[in-house]
């Protein structure tokens, strides 16, 4: 399965909020042998949104939408993903009790009673408000749920809710999809040459050797290597190790006539 990110939200479009979770959903995939296999940001737009999500239901990839499922005006994820499903939106029973707990609590630290006819309180039930059918991610930092259809996952936007949700999902819901190793990766540093001149013999490793991608990182000024490509093979848990490096012995030695130098090889 194919794993995708969303990450929505004008902030991190505008540059006013960096972007935490990209690199934290790497490393929470790579700690469960998995990896990203797309990802996609999106402003607070709504006809841009419903067309993002319309496209990751249809995709059967496991997607996660961080941000956008509040009550406020700039949010639109919920709408959005009830308009891409074609369904309606409707106050999960669930979903309110929780927000309702929430409320509680939050009175009882002021030394106040809970109102659930408080316009305030009707406000925070709409964060319970999701596509009919829709079914809950709990979350341990505030419950305010966040809620799934299928294999789409909408999380909020705060880090410190977002990356524990992240982590139920794939441990909860996608355990199968663990692997104890992630794949490999063999690489060399490669100077003398130039990336057009070797994509030749890159097309033909990926040919000759099915299940075996060719990668190539090329660089002007490394501080160590100056400038280089960086040039590999990588494959997924499946493949045999022998094979990993068969392909990786041929693109070495293909190397030779094109008069390039071979510097540190690295194993990932």
């Amino acid at each position: 399965m194919n794993i995708g990110l969303i990450v929505v939200g004008d902030e991190i479009l505008s540059g006013k909020r960096q972007d935490k979770h990209l690199s934290r959903f790497i490393e929470i995939l790579s700690a469960r042998g998995m990896s990203l296999s797309w990802a996609e940001y999106v402003g607070d737009d709504r006809e841009r949104l419903t067309s993002a999500l319309r496209r990751a239901f249809a995709s059967g990839d496991l997607v996660i939408s961080c941000g956008g499922i509040g009550a406020t005006p700039d949010d639109h994820t919920r709408q959005a993903a009830a308009a891409a499903l074609g369904r309606e939106l409707a106050l999960h029973a669930e979903a309110r009790e929780l927000i309702w707990q929430r409320v509680q609590q939050m009175a009882a630290e002021r030394g106040e009673v809970a109102d659930a006819d408080h316009p305030d309180t009707l406000r925070r039930f709409e964060m319970g408000v999701f596509p009919a059918g829709a079914a809950l991610i709990p979350n341990p930092y505030n419950k305010i749920p966040g809620f799934h259809v299928g294999t789409v996952y909408f999380v909020p936007g705060f880090p410190v809710m977002a990356h524990p949700m992240m982590e139920w999902v794939l441990d909860e819901r996608h355990r199968d999809l663990h692997r104890a190793c992630p794949g490999r990766e063999l690489s060399m540093i490669v100077a003398g040459a130039m990336e057009a001149t070797l994509t030749p013999l890159m097309e033909r490793i990926e040919a000759e050797h099915p299940g075996v991608k060719v990668f190539s990182l090329p660089s002007v000024d490394h501080p160590q290597w100056g400038r280089h490509i960086e040039l590999g093979v990588k494959a997924g848990p499946d493949l045999p190790t022998d094979r990993l490096d068969a392909a990786y012995a041929e693109l070495k030695s293909g190397l030779s006539q094109f008069g390039a130098s071979v510097g540190a090889e690295l194993v990932r």
